[in-house]
């Protein structure tokens, strides 16, 4: 079977490897002329980043690059980045990398045109209708890791350099107009970015499958998603030149963020504020949490998940997908606690009060208030 493909659901999509050569052609089909390459501070110094702008730069697109994104990206890399788009007189941005990059690709683009502080259109209620739409840049999105799936979503992460709050930063204009998933540029992934890019593909899956909300085609691709992330995720690990598996799991990430808007729960509630706060790596920082959150969920998903169990070629049912989990991140390196994660003496306070105000909270199956908020990130230690 081919694994090369053209998609338009949920945008277009050129799936396949050696791809990133059209690249030029996508600016083109989204109406950029002059593109700022948008990624982080690591990958800009890479070869597959050079090679990217080389490629613009050989059709005429220039090599304006913008890298000053941190791991856990700011409102300040984010006005950096506006005033770089600005300043080079730039129509579109190419959002390259992992979810750092694409998130704050993602959100410059979007702020080049608005006046408005960026809080103003976090993910609450419309607040999103506060934009000017056509003032929004377009985007072309290239991932190089398999996880976020921010390349095919309509928002972006940021963290508040204040308050040291995850927010989400929704438009459906953010929506990439088209998307480049070349899995040979996921080749040079470190085996443990590997690892905990592939954990946040499944922890994305798992919580929309869980979700008690109403929506039948994210169920659907949240089950395959994670049969894909099992079969696929311990063969990337093992050899990253896998080039099948590597492409697997970016079609998982994938579907794992167009899954998603069924909701996501207490896996990302509890990750959101320790990434924002300890500076941890968002998908191994799901991975850890992940057992702890089945377990407090278990009244509400025991039988569902058996029902995954099942499909996925899991015995137990419930107990069996529970292990299952332990075994996985075992073997992909991931650290057994948030205390082996690097997270001591936890301020809990703080951290429950911002679990609770995340909005993936909402889509938790069992309800979560303090008492029970704080016995889950003590479970989790």
């Amino acid at each position: 079977m081919s694994l090369t493909a053209n998609w338009s659901y949920p945008t277009a999509i050129r799936f396949g490897a050696g791809r990133i050569a059209e690249l030029p052609e996508a600016c083109i089909a989204a109406g950029i002329r002059k593109p700022l390459l948008v990624t982080d501070r690591g990958l800009a110094a890479l070869p597959i980043t050079g090679r990217a702008l080389d490629i613009l730069d050989a059709a005429g697109l220039g090599r304006g690059i913008f890298s000053d994104v941190d791991p856990n990206p700011t409102e300040k890399n984010m006005e950096a980045g506006v005033a770089a788009f600005r300043e080079g007189g730039h129509d579109g941005v190419i959002a390259f990398g992992g979810g750092s990059g694409l998130d704050l690709g993602k959100c410059v683009a979007f702020m080049a045109g608005q006046s408005r502080p960026v809080w103003d259109f976090e993910d609450v209620g419309d607040w999103w209708t506060r934009a000017d739409a056509d003032a929004i840049a377009p985007v072309v999105a290239v991932p190089t890791t398999a996880g976020t799936g921010s390349e095919v979503g309509r928002a972006g992460v940021l963290t508040n350099s204040a308050t040291h709050e995850k927010k989400i930063i929704f438009h459906p204009k953010m929506l990439p107009a088209v998307t480049i998933c070349d899995p040979e540029l996921t080749v040079g992934m470190p085996r443990a970015i590997t690892a905990g890019t592939g954990m946040d593909a499944f922890a994305h899956c798992l919580e929309a499958y869980c979700s008690p909300f109403f929506h039948p085609m994210s169920q659907g691709i949240a089950l395959e998603g994670m049969r894909l992330v099992k079969e696929y995720l311990p063969r990337a690990f093992r050899d990253g030149t896998d080039l099948e598996a590597r492409a697997q799991m970016m079609a998982a990430a994938a579907m794992g963020a167009v899954a998603f808007q069924k909701g996501l729960g207490a896996i990302h509630a509890l990750s959101h504020p320790i990434g924002a706060h300890y500076g941890t790596h968002h998908g191994t920082t799901n991975a850890v949490v992940m057992q702890p959150v089945l377990r407090f969920n278990r009244p509400a998903v025991e039988e569902r998940l058996g029902l995954a169990a099942a499909y996925l070629g899991i015995p137990g049912g419930f107990d069996g997908f529970h292990d299952f989990i332990g075994a996985l991140n075992a073997e992909l390196g991931i650290p057994a606690s948030l205390t082996a994660l690097g997270v001591t003496d936890p301020d809990l306070d703080v951290l429950v009060a911002s679990a609770l105000a995340d909005p993936s909270v909402g889509g938790n199956p069992v309800e979560m208030n303090a008492a029970n908020t704080r016995a889950l990130f003590e479970a989790c230690l």
